[in-house]
């Protein structure tokens, strides 16, 4: 599971944040820069008033990589209360230097350290980073304005970062101007958390004050996580019926035989390692995907990210699926395919096609149908006792 971090810049902003479901209550100044630190007694009051309803963090700064200055900052920054202090890793050759400057602190002190993926973002520091004690990593942007996460790093390479997280046993967040279409996209890699502020706010500027009806997107777009408290939200006994069938479900079991929708990719042509003979193996080769997906019907015109499948999904399965590594049988590629697919929840039937492109005149393939039980395959009723409570309809 996923949570949501929500970056604030004070008490009013953090009680906004706590009344529409932020899982994690970050403490920043955006006018400063990507990491740009609130004064210690603005952060002092945010950790009073969210007085341990939610987990809080906050950052040092755009700090110069020299240990006696990052140290010192850690120090004042974790004076002030707060869960977690994140900690810039810019590069520089002092960086692993920082790192290892922190490793005292680190043992009284939750410390995430916040790498770059537009500020040469190495992997290998993430083990130093646990060797030191850290609780997690992070990958953010630090030109704000110039470009999302995705823009530079897709999600093979995110993927990995995650995956070496994990292995080290640190919490993992993504971060770095996300929008609500990447959203759907990175639960794929289900890092710990996703952070946002600029998706947040008036106009998408991350120096605006914080947008209720924005908010509330994104929080719909990231299932509630028991680390969060989820059961403790003012609003978790509220039907956002929009949301729920966005994610396969429906205010009324009457009706799961609902007409179906079809979501494509196709003549999608990507380098893979497939095959069994030993020049298979040597180098990757060029396949294309023909996926053609069969979802269940909202009642209603969709209006945004919420009400579909995106056709990313697919695209970013069959390169999560291709990253992976060699794949004996285009056979075995297509059912991957095929099953990362069906596990979204409206997903009812797919079809995958792939072909082999570098074997002389023609193409060689597979094309394979599947579909979930017919017991599985439904609109699911959520929070029966809420639903005599809404209509239907839209909730923002």
């Amino acid at each position: 599971m996923t949570m949501f971090l929500a970056s604030v810049t004070g008490v009013a902003e953090a009680e906004l944040a706590l009344t529409h479901g932020a899982d994690i209550i970050d403490l920043k100044d955006p006018d400063k820069g990507a990491l740009g630190a609130l004064n210690p007694a603005v952060v002092r009051s945010v950790v009073a008033a969210v007085s341990g309803r939610r987990p809080t963090s906050a950052v040092t700064g755009d700090l110069p990589m020299k240990p006696a200055i990052v140290t010192e900052a850690v120090k004042a920054m974790a004076a002030t209360g707060v869960d977690y202090v994140k900690v810039g890793l810019f590069p520089d050759a002092e960086r692993q230097d920082c790192i290892r400057a922190l490793a005292p602190l680190a043992a009284t002190t939750k410390l995430v350290g916040v790498m770059f993926a537009d500020g040469e973002p190495d992997n290998t520091l993430v083990s130093l980073m646990a060797e030191s004690g850290f609780a997690g990593a992070m990958l953010d942007t630090a030109r704000k304005g110039s470009g999302r996460l995705l823009d530079y790093a897709d999600l093979a390479a995110l993927g990995q970062f995650v995956h070496v997280c994990r292995a080290s046993g640190l919490l993992t967040g993504l971060a770095g101007s996300l929008e609500a279409p990447d959203v759907p996209r990175l639960l794929l890699l289900a890092p710990d958390y996703l952070g946002f502020r600029g998706a947040l706010c008036a106009a998408r500027d991350r120096k605006s004050a914080l947008d209720p009806a924005a908010f509330s997107l994104i929080r719909a777009l990231i299932p509630p996580d028991p680390r969060g408290a989820a059961d403790r939200r003012p609003e978790a006994q509220m039907v956002d019926y929009w949301v729920l069938a966005a994610r396969g479900y429906s205010g009324n079991p009457a009706k799961d035989d609902t007409a179906k929708d079809r979501v494509f990719v196709h003549d999608f042509e990507l380098p893979v390692r497939v095959g069994l003979y030993e020049n298979e193996h040597k180098s990757p080769q060029r396949v294309r995907f023909n996926v053609d997906v069969e979802i269940t019907r909202a009642t209603y015109t969709a209006q945004d990210i919420r009400d579909v499948v995106s056709y990313d999904l697919i695209t970013d399965a069959i390169r999560l699926i291709a990253a992976e590594g060699h794949i004996p049988l285009v056979e075995m590629l297509a059912e991957r395919v095929a099953n990362f697919v069906l596990s979204h929840a409206r997903v009812e039937r797919v079809t995958v096609k792939v072909e082999k492109l570098d074997v002389g005149s023609g193409r060689v393939g597979v094309e394979i149908r599947r579909q979930k039980p017919a017991d599985t395959a439904k609109v699911y009723h959520l929070y029966p006792a809420a639903a005599a409570k809404g209509s239907a309809g839209p909730s923002e």
